[in-house]
Formats: C-alpha cells, sequence, structure tokens
C-alpha cells in the first residue's frame, strides 16, 4: 500500500470556494467509478484558506501515467476537469498545466 499527498490552490473568491466545495458534495458518479478503476483505494481532500490537500492510499502497482493516460480518453473525466480548473489555481512551483503537485513526505512518526 502507497500513501501519496498532492496539493493545489483555489482561487481566492469565497464564493468560487462554496461552489467547489458544493460540487464536491456530489462528485459525479463516472468520475468515482474512474478514481477505484485506477486502483485507488482511498482519497480525501482537505482545506485551509485556498490550499488543498489529498490524501490518496493505492495498491504499490498503482501509476499516475496510467491514471492520467486513463482519464485522457475519458470525455466525462475531461469535462470535470475543465469545470473544476474553473475554481482551482497552479501552485507557483507548478510548471506549466501542471495542476496537482504531489508532496514530498519530511517526517513520519512510524519511523520512530
Amino acid at each position: 500500500m502507497k500513501r501519496y499527498c498532492l496539493t493545489l490552490d483555489l482561487k481566492s473568491d469565497p464564493d468560487l470556494i462554496r461552489q467547489y466545495e458544493e460540487h464536491h458534495k456530489q462528485v459525479w458518479p463516472e468520475i468515482i467509478a474512474s478514481i477505484k478503476e485506477a486502483g485507488i483505494e482511498k482519497m480525501e481532500i482537505y482545506r485551509l484558506g485556498t490550499r488543498l490537500c489529498m490524501m490518496m492510499e493505492t495498491p504499490d502497482d498503482f501509476s499516475f501515467e496510467k491514471k492520467a493516460a486513463a482519464d485522457e480518453g475519458n470525455t466525462k473525466v475531461q469535462q470535470w476537469e475543465e469545470l473544476m480548473w474553473r475554481y482551482q489555481q497552479p501552485l507557483v512551483e507548478a510548471a506549466k498545466g501542471e495542476k496537482w503537485m504531489l508532496m514530498e513526505k519530511i517526517f513520519s512518526l512510524n519511523e520512530y
């Protein structure tokens, strides 16, 4: 089992943030299916202000590249991503076109 932490920012607009959260109370069934089909077993998104943090748990053989390739061929996922981009903005560190960025683990209590 692998655990990933990714981050992204929302646009600094309370109404847009509210709308973003409302969408996540009613995620399209096709999006849930695509997440599960990719092998993602657990996913949670947290917010503080405009900063989002996504926690994912996956099997050891999970691949972001395979997930991205599957998403490219999925019209509903592309529609969802386009809709979400109305609310999201890239981090300063992001490369062109990069959205969710993988965070580096720097501490684990389990290692002590």
